[in-house]
């Protein structure tokens, strides 16, 4: 049985964090708000994956309201969440992300977020998919104000 996930993700952008997506650093000079280092790209697919194994949401697993998240590695969020996914007798199989931003240009790390987290999940490289668009000068993320994130998962069961 194939099993498919949906995730969204969105922050602001604040001064004074690094821009994390996907694990990789990213050159900018705003950074995301958020209560762990707000990493959309983790936070989308951790959703995407919960979602399809029908485990959740990453605000019931590490909420922001659990001061043990403050600051968390959102790759390490992920990483957790995979392995409820797996405790459950669901292998994953597959990701395609959407990352919406104006600013900054994304397409020189893609691949680099791509490996992040394939290896994170334990697939090949080419089993995630991640991918940039704007969006056309619209919105929150057309003005400039922060980004975010769609993402899809599959599971198999194993």
């Amino acid at each position: 049985m194939i099993r498919v996930g949906i995730g969204y993700d969105s922050h602001r952008f604040v001064a004074g964090r690094a821009l994390v997506l996907g694990g990789v650093t990213v050159p900018h000079p705003y950074g995301l708000a958020g209560h762990s280092d707000a990493d959309a790209v983790a936070h989308a697919l951790t959703d995407a994956i919960l979602g399809a194994a029908a485990a959740g949401d990453i605000g019931r697993l590490f909420p922001d309201t659990d001061p043990r998240w403050k600051d968390a590695d959102s790759m390490e969020l992920l990483g957790s969440a995979h392995e409820v996914v797996r405790r459950k007798g669901l292998a994953f199989r597959q990701a395609d992300l959407t990352i919406i931003a104006e600013q900054p240009k994304l397409a020189p790390h893609l691949a680099a977020m791509a490996a992040q987290l394939a290896g994170r999940l334990g697939v090949g490289v080419g089993d995630i998919s991640v991918k940039a668009k704007t969006n056309e000068g619209m919105g929150f993320i057309g003005r400039g104000e922060g980004l975010a994130v769609l993402a899809v998962a599959t599971l198999e069961a194993s």
